[in-house]
């Protein structure tokens, strides 16, 4: 069966999406209508724009939500049979099975990119990479650390993604080098994401997302919430709801989609992230890139 995943924040780089525009008709229509939507000249942005610049989160996940899904519309015979997305990838993923319209995926990308950016400046939040232990240890090390802390990214054995206020994830990661951790990383990230703290965006976001159509999906999305097929559009709709503040089940997707006949998995974005991870989560899956 073929898979079609989708790319998260982190993806982007400069240039993304210029040869798709300059390339195809369809794609450079879709790109001004997104202009047009969001207000601003984002193609600027990415096709010429600094690395600081493609950083913010407001352009950042619009910015690789496009890439996807017009790479997707432009993909011939482009008939996904299951599909999923990691964490932002998720709306992309919903875009590209029908669940949502190219434009409300694009309006909902934008509204969550900017609930998120205030609920980063709430408070001091930040995200750290921890490499080289069972995922038990690091949910431990996290429920016995005072603060806000808890596991947000299952990306794949070995290598899962904390979240939380800063003095508490700086303490978790302490703690995770004294009990074996390869290594425990603070990321150059401005916010929880996936954690409490996204709370006040989710709560923002819930509202917009309860006001936008969800359609009967062509084929079932493995959503990070689960791990597991979801069609119908109102469970599909509660998830998303759910995911700002909830872990990226990223492996336990992957390993369900294998599970239930996945045998091609092609990564639809800028980058080749998840092509790895999958790779890693499983040595035995085929992954390409569109």
């Amino acid at each position: 069966m073929k898979a079609y995943v989708f790319p998260g924040q982190g993806a982007q780089f400069t240039g993304m999406g210029k040869e798709l525009y300059e390339q195809s008709p369809e794609a450079k229509a879709l790109f001004e209508q997104a202009n047009e939507i969001l207000g601003f000249r984002i193609t600027d942005i990415m096709f010429q724009g600094t690395a600081d610049e493609l950083k913010e989160t407001k352009v950042t996940q619009p910015a690789v939500f496009l890439h996807s899904v017009i790479l997707a519309k432009t993909i011939e015979n482009f008939a996904p049979e299951m599909v999923a997305g990691h964490s932002l990838g998720e709306f992309s993923a919903l875009v590209a099975n029908g669940t949502l319209s190219f434009e409300d995926g694009l309006r909902l990308v934008s509204q969550r990119a900017l609930a998120m950016q205030k609920a980063c400046e709430l408070a001091p939040s930040t995200m750290a990479a921890v490499l080289g232990l069972d995922d038990a240890v690091v949910e431990k090390i996290c429920a016995e650390t005072p603060g806000v802390v808890v596991a947000a990214n299952y990306n794949c054995p070995g290598q899962l993604v904390i979240s939380g206020a800063v003095p508490a994830v700086e303490a978790a990661c302490e703690a995770l080098k004294a009990a074996g951790a390869r290594r425990a990383l603070v990321l150059p990230v401005g916010g929880a994401f996936h954690s409490p703290m996204m709370e006040p965006a989710r709560e923002e976001l819930a509202a917009a997302i309860e006001a936008t159509v969800f359609s009967t999906p062509t084929c079932p999305v493995y959503q990070n919430v689960t791990a597991c097929a979801v069609s119908d559009p109102a469970e599909i709709k509660k998830n998303l709801i759910v995911q700002l503040t909830a872990p990226v089940k990223w492996t336990q997707s992957v390993q369900q989609m294998i599970a239930d006949g996945a045998t091609l998995f092609t990564e639809v974005g800028p980058g080749k992230v998840l092509a790895g991870l999958i790779n890693k989560i499983d040595k035995e899956a085929v992954t390409v890139n569109a």
